[in-house]
């Protein structure tokens, strides 16, 4: 993907600044064949805005990830397990955060209705206002540059990456329940192949553990 350099000046000034420094060191120092770099300066921006955004919401980055995940993750995968492999930390440190989330009154544990030794986490209301103050809303600014069109590209070209990224390593994939080798749609609903489950629309827009690519 080629970034065209900003020759008009005040087009240049309302971009935001974490999207200038992509742009700026990208010019500066990479080629065409630096996408890793490119994918890496991109990645460190942003994770500088998550974080001042996880700050002025009262968190820490790893704790706004948290949330993050138990609002987007299915009925397979909101267990403690699950939410550190997601996060590739260690079990204390995911342990840690969780135990002052739960604290706070931000996230939920309870035992599984089913098997009481499986330990379900969820966001509480409290949790979900939280989470919703600490919006990237820099990110959204950025988006403002690209064309939908654009944008759709750059999801599916961003998506196949970490596919064949994750495939390579032989990593969870942690996808969406509908790109699943497993999912199965239907006019009345949607099953899981792999459990038998039905799922219903907004479970197919949910991250899962057991996600397999097609």
């Amino acid at each position: 993907m080629d970034i065209a350099p900003v020759d008009d000046e005040s087009s240049f000034d309302s971009i935001p600044l974490f999207v200038k420094l992509v742009l700026n060191r990208y010019h500066q120092h990479m080629d065409r064949s630096s996408l890793p770099q490119l994918l890496n300066a991109l990645s460190r921006a942003m994770q500088n805005e998550q974080r001042q955004a996880a700050l002025g919401a009262g968190l820490l980055p790893v704790q706004l990830a948290i949330l993050g995940y138990l609002r987007d993750a299915n009925r397979y995968s909101n267990m403690p397990q699950c939410l550190t492999e997601y996060l590739g930390l260690t079990k204390g440190t995911v342990s840690q955060s969780l135990k002052i989330l739960e604290e706070r009154g931000w996230v939920l544990r309870q035992a599984d209705e089913s098997d009481r030794r499986v330990v379900r986490l969820a966001l509480s209301d409290t949790g979900r206002r939280v989470l919703d103050s600490a919006a990237d809303d820099a990110w959204q600014a950025a988006l403002r540059h690209l064309p939908s069109g654009d944008q759709e590209s750059l999801r599916a070209l961003l998506t196949r990456l970490l596919a064949s990224w994750q495939q390579e390593r032989n990593g969870k994939t942690f996808g969406v329940c509908r790109t699943c080798r497993h999912f199965r749609p239907g006019e009345a609903g949607h099953q899981c192949g792999l459990t038998g489950e039905a799922l219903s629309e907004a479970d197919s827009a949910q991250i899962c553990r057991e996600h397999s690519l097609p």
